[in-house]
């Protein structure tokens, strides 16, 4: 599944292709996402200009100008391929809806598996359950002593407090593990175990890590890409993230990283260097 840093690409490739055009033509090849796609749902945007693009945790929000919006997730293998004016639309299987531009610029949201998300709201999207108890970003005003205030009374391990969409938004586990990684701490400790001093270097190494993967595109692991076909190539960076039974990156440490389950999720880690 995309993770901030891929969403993140995916929205700004979207703005740089399609603010300030409007929708000429549309066609809905399937209505039956995870959430189906509603039967109104050409006809209420057609004709609508995209007025602002933004990203909450792993959701982009279109604005159609000031009283509607369509939100997208991508799920586990969503994408969106942009192809710009002078560049023929070349379809896909997994087409479910493709948009026209006035300016002839056009884009599809590609969903092999469908696990994604194409809904309208309105301009009030953010009292919506899925929104309204999301937890900070964490590349906005989120701060060591935020993380230590959410986590005092949490039982959970560290790691699953941090893929909760409700402590922090957009975190996901590749992420997840690379920041405990950096900042020595162990997965499995108790987020009620984890100092303010601690939080304090997460918080510097969650936003790090975010910044650097955005710079390189995110991660492609299998099916993500961005708005133009391209890799991401963040993954040629992981310390641990999928690299069980690989040599530790630290040079002073001897131990190979492993690979636990936990939550039913799988983490990697270094139990000689993360405490």
């Amino acid at each position: 599944m995309p993770e901030l840093p891929e969403v993140e690409t995916i929205k700004r490739g979207m703005a740089a292709a399609l603010l300030g055009k409007s929708i000429s033509n549309m066609r809905v090849n399937r209505y039956d996402l995870r959430i189906p796609i509603p039967q109104d749902f050409a006809k209420r945007l057609m004709g609508k200009t995209i007025t602002k693009l933004e990203r909450r945790g792993k959701y982009i929000i279109m604005h159609m100008g000031a009283d509607i919006v369509a939100i997208l997730h991508m799920g586990m293998s969503g994408r969106i391929n942009i192809f710009p004016v002078g560049i023929e639309y070349a379809a896909q299987k997994h087409d479910h809806v493709v948009f026209n531009m006035d300016d002839g610029t056009c884009f599809a949201y590609e969903d092999p598996r469908r696990f994604g998300m194409l809904y309208l709201a309105d301009k009030d999207w953010r009292k919506a359950k899925r929104f309204a108890f999301m937890g900070v970003e964490p590349l906005d005003d989120w701060s060591g002593a935020d993380l230590f205030e959410s986590l005092k009374n949490k039982k959970a391990s560290i790691k699953s407090a941090l893929l909760d969409q409700r402590v922090v938004a957009g975190l996901g586990n590749i992420y997840v593990c690379e920041a405990l990684f950096r900042a020595y701490i162990n997965p499995t400790r108790r987020s009620n175990s984890i100092t303010k001093e601690e939080a304090g270097k997460l918080v510097k190494h969650v936003r790090d890590i975010l910044e650097e993967s955005i710079k390189s595109g995110g991660s492609t692991l299998k099916d993500y890409k961005h708005t133009d076909g391209s890799l991401g190539y963040f993954q040629h960076g992981f310390a641990v993230y999928d690299r069980a039974g690989k040599s530790c990156p630290n040079k002073d440490c001897a131990s190979n990283i492993l690979r636990i389950v936990q939550a039913g999720r799988s983490t990697f880690y270094c139990s000689s260097c993360q405490k």
